[in-house]
């Protein structure tokens, strides 16, 4: 069964250290917590909101172990009025048995109020 496994980060500048920095922080949260292995993982799909522009997020995946393989990719979340800036989001999507109610979704930074209903934990 493939699962999706989600979460957001925020930046506080559209600088190419800062997103590539917070999405390898939340990346890698993902995975601990999820205990994934690459090669479980079927794609993974990376948003931005439109102020995010400097650099590719998904770039920061090649950085872990094992990793260079699995399909990435990065698009623009829709311009929602009032929705939350400096916005990246993550779906991991992956093959497990783990029970929906079992995963371990991510939410940092001021991304945390995206999904407060989620127990934040573990985080």
């Amino acid at each position: 069964m493939i699962r999706g496994i989600r979460g957001a980060t925020t930046v506080s500048r559209n600088s190419a250290e800062e997103i590539l920095t917070a999405t390898e922080e939340l990346v890698a949260k993902i995975i601990e917590l999820n205990k994934i292995d690459p090669d479980s993982v079927a794609s993974v799909f990376i948003s931005t909101t439109e102020d995010i522009t400097a650099v590719f997020p998904a770039r920061v995946l090649r950085n872990f172990p094992g990793w260079t393989y699995v399909p990435v990719m990065c698009m623009r979340e829709i311009p929602v009025p009032n929705s939350l800036t400096n916005c990246i989001r993550v779906m991991l999507h992956v093959n497990t048995d783990i029970a929906q109610k079992e995963i371990n979704h991510v939410y940092l930074n001021g991304a945390k109020v995206l999904r407060p209903d989620l127990d934040g934990s573990l985080i």
